[in-house]
């Protein structure tokens, strides 16, 4: 598989098998937002809450959402999001990943025009540390 910390980011790839490793040698800040108890918009604005640390005050809404993804002082300059469970919750919920899709690759390109680098990765089950 090829690295895709070699290159600038690029729409949502597949997560490396060693990511976390393999982000540490790059320099990569990551998080994780696990989308498996995904139901609604409201749910997940709290699985971005908790896989970001976010506080109570954030907006629960899409434009907060971009803001604290684009917040060069809440983000590193090179930051990696890791959306577990990703493809289960792309085909339950299609509309809400729509929206949600528009938010993270304008908030890669925001990042870009900058000068900073957000990859977006989704984590293939296989891949998944099991949370016991």
């Amino acid at each position: 598989m090829i690295n895709v910390f070699n290159a600038p980011p690029e729409g949502i790839q597949t997560a490396p098998h060693d990511m976390r490793i393999i982000a540490a040698g790059y320099q990569v800040s990551v998080r994780e937002v696990d989308l498996t108890r995904v139901r609604d918009k409201d749910s997940l604005m709290l699985a971005f809450l908790r896989g970001l640390g976010l506080t109570q005050t954030f907006g629960h809404n899409w434009d907060a959402l971009f803001d604290v993804l684009t917040d060069p002082e809440a983000r590193p300059a090179r930051f990696a999001l890791v959306l577990c469970d990703y493809d289960h919750f792309r085909k339950r919920h299609a509309k809400l990943n729509a929206e949600l899709e528009a938010v993270l690759l304008d908030a890669q390109r925001s990042a870009a025009e900058v000068g900073r680098q957000f990859w977006v990765l989704a984590e293939e089950p296989e891949h998944q540390l099991r949370r016991w």
